[in-house]
């Protein structure tokens, strides 16, 4: 899923400085999650915000909602009424959210509450940490479902380098060798031979590098209305 924490409070009040009435719209995906951009991350904040304009002799009105998924036009649908009289949307989404609401919204300002991160996993409650770096071009069948390009710190595909010790990365004591990981992996399967083949340089074209990805299922799309995506 993808990780994305709250920017300092001060740094958000910055931006509405100039505001008297904001709408605060949480997200009920990734960030609800990952309990940085849900309902109760989003009252919290409008609280916050509150708190600093009355201490400032700026009294902020705020109204909260959440979406069900700020990245998908159908659930934006339902802030029309609560965005009408509002200074400024406050989006707690990805980065992804406040470009669809500004999309929708054009006249009103948007603000996002939130650093996008990274795409990752949860080790235990509270704690995520990076597994795919959305390269497009997916290397895991060929190690042992060990990414290399975004757990190995040189993302390197036909490693390891050789800085390694004891299975930890030269970069940091506390960090897994990723190549290690790999190997130990495929000993388990019988799949050493594996480690044995060049790998091809990866088509980054596919990557970010290569401009704004796009993915379309036509049976999905049929019957939609592509007119309200942003």
């Amino acid at each position: 899923m993808i990780i994305a924490e709250q920017k300092p409070v001060a740094e958000i009040a910055g931006y509405i400085e100039s505001c008297n009435k904001v709408l605060l719209v949480g997200c009920g995906g990734c960030v609800t999650v990952c309990l940085t951009g849900g309902e109760k991350e989003t009252e919290i904040l409008a609280s916050a915000l509150r708190i600093k304009r009355r201490q400032e002799g700026k009294p902020l009105e705020t109204v909260t909602c959440v979406a069900t998924r700020q990245c998908e036009p159908e659930y934006i649908d339902a802030l029309d009424s609560a965005v009408r009289d509002v200074d400024a949307i406050i989006s707690l989404a990805c980065g992804i959210g406040p470009q669809y609401l500004a999309g929708r919204y054009k006249d009103k300002y948007v603000v996002s509450a939130m650093n996008t991160r990274f795409a990752g996993g949860a080790k235990r409650h509270g704690f995520w940490e990076e597994y795919c770096g959305l390269c497009g071009d997916c290397v895991l069948n060929l190690t042992g479902g060990i990414c290399p390009v975004i757990r190995c710190a040189k993302s390197i595909l036909n490693g390891p380098c050789g800085g390694s010790q004891n299975g930890k990365c030269e970069i940091n004591r506390d960090v897994d060798c990723a190549w290690q990981l790999i190997h130990d992996r495929l000993k388990i399967l019988g799949r050493l031979d594996t480690l044995k083949e060049i790998v091809p340089p990866k088509d980054w074209s596919r990557s970010r590098d290569g401009g704004p990805r796009k993915m379309v299922i036509e049976d999905v799309m049929s019957g939609s209305n592509p007119e309200k995506a942003n």
